[in-house]
């Protein structure tokens, strides 16, 4: 089944797309935190795979449903699939120490095969983790049971239609992104979603995570892109979106939109396209201070011309993205990119808005530099750790009057958590009219644990957020990381209602155990 991988064993993208620390980066890293280079990693054919716990008829009826070239038990195919990219998942991946494995590894050809494994998975009391580009960096593809099924979705991966009236398309669920552009291109559209995970992610991925993309402020993020769905459920198949808008009832498009594989596994989305854009334009701005860039981001958020793309760096985000160009201009970066027919006057009102709030033009050249470098972020993290710094994200959202204050805690929290030294460094990348979104990254050695040492730090910036008023995930999910600070932000009644939803679709409680909700396989 192996023909072709998404990423890299051990790392996030692929080796040939590798980026190596700027030396002065390096130089920072060195004499900062004094960091010494680990040992290799282990190598994929070296995994420890224990025999996998799949008993002869259930293998047999999966056979029967995909064919015996589309079910592997092959260890490493096996082990690809164990994880997701968060840091934590690498490190288990470089020591070879993974968490279960899955037993198989189906993939299944269209809706049809979906459900009919998800009838023999419960049938026989299997779990099952739909696997998408494998980005997952909450814990969205370890489940709570042991002896499960990954259900890779890489052969769902066709451009269905395209309806140029209505400007809206039908995507599988398996269709990589990249794809996904290429094969809208052709037909003049693009769906403008543009995360960090572009590359390795899909379109059911999107759609099970919520995702954000870099130029949501123009488009929008993915589930406001999303007109219907396909789910396959072990009870059924159920379709949403049968007009722009409805008054119907509940809208069940938002109860499979961020659900994460727990209540169904959805095989294809319908989305809102664009016309391709015919201008863009990029550039930065440099202002005093993160609260100075973050008024200015506000004031274009709600009052606009609302940028496509709109990202504010702190300072210290700002000074190491510097030292990596070599510049030293100090301040916050605030990242401002236009696409459309015609972008011109847009540009023009945005600038005379900046200058207004206090910015200081700083030409196409910072934001043109970004665009060029939007992916390197996570190709940056595996050099870091080859070189023994450990490098790790979260994000969270609040309206713009808790942004401040949600900004400061979750700062004290991991400084408090943390060793000294350590950096952390926060930006700005996605804007509403009410609130924004807040990326922090962290970067420390290595020490001793780091990977126990890092779920403390985690643990104390989860429970600032829930004190600060903040969301636990604006884009990366709930997976099983989040899940008990998302408990606690929707509270117990909210908890028995998902738990209700997924007992009615998923009787078996078959559907990626302990994601999203607690909730295990049912005997």
């Amino acid at each position: 089944m192996r023909e072709e991988r998404r990423a890299s064993w051990a790392r996030w993208g692929t080796p040939e797309h590798a980026k190596p620390l700027p030396e002065a980066v390096a130089g920072l890293l060195k004499q900062v935190f004094d960091v010494t280079p680990p040992g290799p990693a282990t190598a994929l054919d070296a995994v420890a795979a224990p025999a996998p716990a799949l008993a002869e008829p259930a293998l047999a009826a999966l056979v029967a449903v995909v064919g015996a070239e589309h079910v592997s038990t092959e260890a490493a195919e096996r082990a690809l699939h164990a994880s997701g990219k968060s840091t934590p998942d690498l490190f288990h991946q470089r020591t070879g120490e993974l968490p279960a494995l899955p037993a198989a590894v189906v993939a299944p050809a269209d809706h049809d095969q979906v459900l009919a494994v998800l009838a023999v998975c419960a049938e026989h009391r299997l779990a099952v983790v739909p696997f998408g580009g494998g980005t997952s960096v909450v814990g969205g593809l370890t489940p709570e049971a042991d002896g499960h099924v990954t259900l890779d979705l890489r052969r769902l991966d066709r451009l269905v239609a395209v309806d140029p009236v209505s400007r809206t398309a039908v995507l599988q669920a398996g269709l990589p992104a990249p794809r996904a552009d290429e094969l809208l291109a052709e037909h003049g559209f693009t769906l403008g979603h543009v995360p960090q995970s572009y590359e390795y992610a899909t379109i059911g991925g999107f759609a099970a995570t919520r995702s954000s993309g870099q130029a949501s402020a123009g488009y929008g993020r993915f589930d406001d892109m999303v007109v219907g769905l396909t789910v396959a459920t072990p009870r059924g198949t159920i379709s949403t979106g049968r007009a722009p808008a409805s008054s119907a009832g509940p809208d069940l498009r938002r109860l499979f939109l961020g659900s994460e594989g727990a209540f169904g596994v959805i095989t294809d989305v319908t989305v809102r396209v664009r016309p391709l854009a015919a201008e863009r334009h990029y550039e930065g701005w440099r202002f005093e201070s993160f609260a100075d860039g973050v008024a200015a981001a506000r004031r274009l958020a709600q009052d606009g011309p609302r940028p496509t793309v709109l990202r504010l760096s702190d300072e210290v985000e700002t000074m190491l993205g510097a030292a990596g160009r070599g510049r030293g201009d100090g301040g916050c970066l605030l990242v401002v990119g236009h696409e459309g027919a015609s972008v011109g006057h847009a540009v023009a009102q945005t600038a005379a808005v900046l200058r207004e709030c206090g910015g200081q033009e700083l030409g196409p050249e910072p934001g043109e530099q970004w665009a060029a470098h939007r992916f390197d972020a996570p190709y940056l993290r595996d050099a870091l750790l080859d070189a023994g710094a450990f490098a790790e994200t979260l994000e969270t959202a609040a309206f713009w009057s808790a942004l401040p204050g949600l900004y400061e805690a979750v700062r004290e929290a991991l400084f408090a958590a943390l060793p000294v030294p350590s950096m952390v460094l926060c930006h700005v990348s996605h804007v509403y009219e009410t609130g924004a979104s807040l990326y922090f990254t962290v970067v420390t050695a290595y020490g001793d644990e780091p990977v126990a040492r890092w779920q403390r730090a985690k643990a104390a910036a989860n429970d600032a957020i829930i004190a600060a008023g903040g969301t636990i995930s604006h884009h990366h999910g709930v997976g099983t990381e989040h899940r008990d600070w998302f408990a606690q932000e929707i509270g117990p009644l909210g908890v028995d209602v998902l738990r209700a939803v997924k007992r009615e679709l998923d009787p078996a409680g078959v559907l990626n155990p302990g994601v999203l909700v607690e909730h295990r396989l049912v005997p």
